[in-house]
Parts: C-alpha cells; sequence; structure tokens
C-alpha cells in the first residue's frame, strides 16, 4: 500500500492513517458520463476501497472527447459504460472493488444502491435525477455531492442532510423542459467537465477523510474559458424545506417525476414530465438548430436528428418517434430537451 499511495501520505491532510480510512470507504457515483469517468478515475487512483457506477448508457464517438476511461475498442465491443470504466478501472487499481450497475437511477432501486454507502457523487445530465438523489440521501442521512457541467462553466455544491442546505432549499422547483441547456445543444468543453469534477472528489475526501470542517460550505462556479471563480452563500431562509425540514420525498415516493409510455403500433415513445409553466419554442429551437431540422408553431416543435423525431407540445409533453425502448426516449429527451 505504502508505495502505491507513498505520494498521498505524505500529505498532512491524509497521512497513512488517512489512507487506511480511505482504502475502508466506499462511494457511489451516479452517471458515468464526463463527469463520472473523471470522478470514478479519481477515487479508484486515490484508493478508495468501494467505487459503485451507476450508468443506464452506451458509449458513443462524441464521448471520446471528454470521457476519459473510454476508448475506440470500447465502442466496436458494444459496451455500456459502467462495464468499460469498471474494466478500466480495475486495470488501474486492481486492489480495490468497482462495482458497475447498469441501471437508470429511479425511485424504486436507488434507496438499495445506496443505503450502504459513505457518499454519492453527481456525475448525472439532470435535475430530476439530481432531485431524486437529494430525496433519498436526506432520507437516510448520506452526504452528496451536486455537480453540474454545460459549455465552459459548472457548479458544485457538497450537501450534508441536517447540517447545510439540501438541494431543494436553493433550487425549489424542476426546471422546465427545455428551458436549460444541454451538453448537446450548446456543447460542452473537457476542461470545464475536469475541473468541476475535481472540485467534487476534494470535497468527497474531506468527507471521507472525516475532516468536514474543511469543506468549502458554498456553492462554487467556476467558468475555464473567461477564468471565473465564484462562491456563493447558500443558507436556509425562514420558509420550510419540503425535503430536509419536513421530509417530504415526492420524488422518491413517485410523486413527482416524469412518467413515459410506449406507444403502440407508433414505434415511440411519450414523455410527460412534471408538471411545466409553458416551453419556449423559440428559445428551445435555436439550441436545437445545430444538431438537427426543427420547425415550429404556436402549438408544436418538431426537431429531426435522425433516426428519432421529436414532437415537444407546449406543457413539455413530448413523443419521440423512433424507439420504443422507454429507457433510450429518456435518454434522448435529457440529452435534447432536458430537465
Amino acid at each position: 500500500m505504502t508505495d502505491r499511495y507513498f505520494k498521498q501520505i505524505l500529505l498532512a491532510e491524509i497521512g497513512e492513517e488517512g489512507q487506511k480510512r480511505l482504502n475502508g470507504a466506499s462511494a457511489v457515483i451516479a452517471g458515468c458520463g464526463g463527469l463520472g469517468t473523471v470522478i470514478a478515475s479519481s477515487l479508484v487512483r486515490f484508493g478508495v476501497g468501494k467505487v459503485t457506477i451507476v450508468d443506464r448508457d452506451f458509449i458513443e464517438l462524441d464521448n471520446l472527447a471528454r470521457q476519459v476511461l473510454f476508448d475506440e475498442e470500447d465502442i466496436r465491443r458494444g459496451l455500456p459504460k459502467a462495464i468499460a470504466a469498471a474494466e478500466r478501472l480495475m486495470l488501474i487499481n486492481s486492489e480495490i472493488t468497482v462495482e458497475p450497475v447498469v441501471a437508470d437511477l429511479t425511485a424504486e432501486n436507488i434507496e438499495r444502491i445506496i443505503k450502504d454507502t459513505d457518499i454519492v457523487l453527481d456525475g448525472t445530465d439532470n435535475f430530476e435525477t439530481r432531485f431524486l438523489i437529494n430525496d433519498a440521501c436526506v432520507k437516510l442521512g448520506i452526504p452528496w455531492i451536486y455537480g453540474g457541467v454545460v459549455a465552459t462553466y459548472g457548479m458544485s455544491f457538497t450537501i450534508i442532510p441536517g447540517t447545510t442546505p439540501c438541494l431543494k432549499c436553493f433550487i425549489t422547483e424542476l426546471p422546465g423542459p427545455g428551458s436549460t441547456p444541454t451538453c448537446d445543444t450548446v456543447g460542452v468543453l473537457g476542461t470545464a467537465v475536469n475541473t468541476v469534477a475535481s472540485i467534487e472528489v476534494t470535497e468527497a475526501l474531506k468527507i471521507l477523510l472525516g475532516k468536514q470542517d474543511a469543506l468549502i460550505r458554498k456553492l462554487i462556479y467556476v467558468d475555464v474559458w473567461y477564468g471565473t471563480w465564484n462562491l456563493f452563500e447558500l443558507k436556509k431562509d425562514e420558509k420550510r424545506c419540503p425535503v430536509c425540514d419536513d421530509r417530504q420525498f415526492a420524488f422518491l415516493e413517485k410523486k413527482k417525476g416524469t412518467r413515459l409510455a410506449s406507444l403502440c403500433g407508433q414505434n415511440a415513445v411519450q414523455i410527460s414530465p412534471p408538471a411545466a409553466t409553458g416551453v419556449l419554442f423559440k428559445e428551445l429551437a435555436s439550441r436545437l438548430a445545430s444538431s438537427g431540422k426543427v420547425s415550429y408553431n404556436d402549438y408544436m416543435l418538431r426537431f429531426t436528428i435522425e433516426p428519432y423525431e421529436f414532437t415537444v407540445f407546449p406543457d413539455g409533453r413530448t413523443i419521440i418517434k423512433g424507439t420504443m425502448d422507454e429507457s433510450m426516449a429518456k435518454t434522448l429527451f435529457s440529452k435534447y430537451i432536458g430537465v
């Protein structure tokens, strides 16, 4: 152990006892894209004893620009991201355990997956899954670290149930469909991904080492292209939080969340997100224009990226033609419409 972790042990912040703590610790990574692959690689190299990777997706060519655990051979083999990542990580550090879970995080499985872990790290691409993670982690008392990146900027915040504000405290409602940019509509810079992932991992190490007094405890915003760094104080206001104050877990109890239905005979899936204030077709069309063919009127927006066709209605309800696979439809919706 000493040889592998020698330079970490030299750090006053870790030392031999700290390294033993890391070797006995566990972490769950939700999502294995740009953020998730960098987080997983870092945790495994640090020697975190068990790393669980949860991802529903497969590897595509445009992933390779920023998803550091994958290569062209993984694509040729048709591997799910979680499996390919686990194979690569075990070559990096065979002394620890890497558990791949090829699945979507849902209200049905999240508690089982995270119940025995020490920390959950966010590598997801949508707010609905983050609200679900927040519900489960607050309910079970598990620390988790929010992180998100798009274009050249990103954010991170560490959530300690019972101590810090939770996600619901500062993002009070799920963003409406099409209201936020996604990596597939405005792009993403790999260095921004690496920076936010490194922040998440560093904060996670502090928790796993039992050094919570060193946590930043502020929302970290960084734009690597423009060299912007900001820290924002997040405090609970006088209004009670339905999650961390009243323990109402709407996403975990499926009182909120996206509904999916395969449309018989149409080779299509209908996605009905939680109630939205209305989709701004002009803004959504502007973002989608660089990815495929798009047109809209007052009643619907149509977007085509072969072999799929999206029909988006003003309330956010979307029909995706070209697949009967609900998991695939959910992935496509997150990529191009965004929740």
